[in-house]
């Protein structure tokens, strides 16, 4: 049995993306490991500073999700992060000892940046009504960009957009902006367009809200969340990874420097969930393409119908390739290996059509979803009691924090009051 320890920010409601991504996943640990999970509100104002009047909205509806989910406090001990002061205690007296390069170097601070700059300009693209392909054609990147044409004006493939993008983000001085609009045009996209989108990247706000010593030190933050508990493994995808060497490392520069109180966590690698939204896209709240735990029949119902299928199959009697198909990817999750089976075989013969389709997904998401909301249900008709349970784990986290701040101190000798 090992000391796990994993968070999540309440930045809104949780959708199945976030079930199939942590909650499945922190079901299985809680029944095998000595688990702490916490509600990561610091974390949240990190880049949402700006956005506090739903946090305790955001809160309670993460309360609900769990318990509805299954996470139970007799087997796991459940908190609010912001309940445990030791945590920026902690956080503060990492700070001084962990060097700025550490975190400038961080790929995973990189990686937002550039993801918050390259989501702005493809949906700036998307809300000009600038085709985006999602088949990549067989030419490389620099094939393309010799045989661009007049004639692809108004039609990038995503993969070509990226990939200029990344070659204009991660050069030594920055984002090149010239050369990236130089290249835009070149691949078919209006000049004006262009660059309206490129002055928009260069002057407006997009990135600013997370150029901020929060942001950046925020691996110090989540450093002091997992050793503060000691834990010795942390569930993360594979992008996490850089933040818990981060942490590794920040515990041995500690132990040379005071005193050997913080074991080194490992990773333990989870498969994160590839569950698109219902439109594609990665599922988020900011798309409007999640259906969300707390989702009812209807709507359920209704997003599924609104699901894009295979795009070459234009009419029941064509027939379908349920590879590049949502609904087929979804049923790969929700609907038992003979169904999916016959769907495949008659989907192909066009012996099936997409609503029938969708219809079968839809019964089976809800079937997934009843007993979630039956204790959905139970849970929000006494919430002040289920609110409780995570008073009662903050501060029984809260006393574990308070012994190894203990031990900090005297290893550091500060002052003792």
């Amino acid at each position: 049995m090992k000391k796990v320890l994993s968070g999540m920010r309440p930045t809104g409601k949780l959708h199945l993306g976030h079930y199939f991504g942590v909650l499945k996943n922190w079901l299985e640990l809680q029944e095998k490991h000595d688990c702490k999970f916490f509600i990561a509100d610091w974390h949240a104002l990190t880049n949402k500073y700006k956005e506090t009047d739903e946090l305790k909205e955001n809160i309670r509806q993460m309360i609900i999700d769990w318990l509805s989910c299954g996470i139970d406090p007799e087997k796991a001990t459940l908190f609010i992060q912001s309940g445990v002061k030791e945590h920026a205690e902690l956080a503060l007296l990492f700070s001084m000892i962990t060097p700025k390069s550490w975190l400038e170097l961080n790929p995973s601070y990189k990686d937002l940046k550039f993801n918050l700059y390259y989501q702005y300009l493809r949906d700036f693209l998307a809300g000009k009504q600038v085709k985006i392909n999602q088949t990549p054609p067989p030419e490389s990147f620099d094939e393309a960009l010799e045989k661009a044409t007049g004639k692809q004006k108004n039609k990038i493939f995503e993969e070509y957009l990226r990939e200029a993008f990344h070659r204009a983000f991660y050069n030594k001085k920055g984002i090149d902006f010239k050369w990236l609009k130089e290249v835009l045009i070149k691949l078919g996209l209006q000049k004006k367009i262009v660059e309206e989108a490129v002055k928009n990247l260069e002057e407006g706000d997009v990135g600013k809200d997370i150029d901020t010593l929060g942001f950046l030190a925020y691996p110090v933050l989540q450093a002091a969340d997992i050793l503060i508990y000691k834990a010795e493994a942390v569930p993360v995808g594979e992008d996490q990874l850089p933040h818990i060497e981060l942490t590794r490392e920040i515990a041995r520069r500690f132990n040379n420097l005071y005193d050997q109180i913080f074991p080194e966590p490992e990773a333990m690698l989870t498969e994160e969930s590839k569950l698109p939204g219902i439109d594609g896209r990665k599922m988020s709240k900011s798309y409007n393409n999640a259906i969300y735990l707390s989702d009812d029949t209807e709507t359920v119902n209704k997003k599924v119908m609104e699901m894009k299928t295979d795009p070459q199959r234009v009419r029941k009697t064509d027939p379908g390739n349920p590879e590049v198909c949502i609904v087929f990817e979804y049923h790969q999750l929700f609907t038992d290996r003979q169904t999916i089976s016959d769907i495949d075989t008659k989907c192909r013969k066009a012996e099936i059509g997409c609503v029938e389709c969708k219809k079968i997904l839809a019964e089976n998401i809800n079937r997934f979803l009843d007993p979630i909301r039956e204790r959905r249900k139970e849970i929000e008709k006494d919430l002040p009691k289920y609110e409780k349970v995570f008073q009662d784990g903050t501060e029984k986290a809260r006393a574990i924090a308070s012994d190894t701040m203990m031990e900090v101190r005297k290893a550091m000798k500060l002052w003792e009051f």
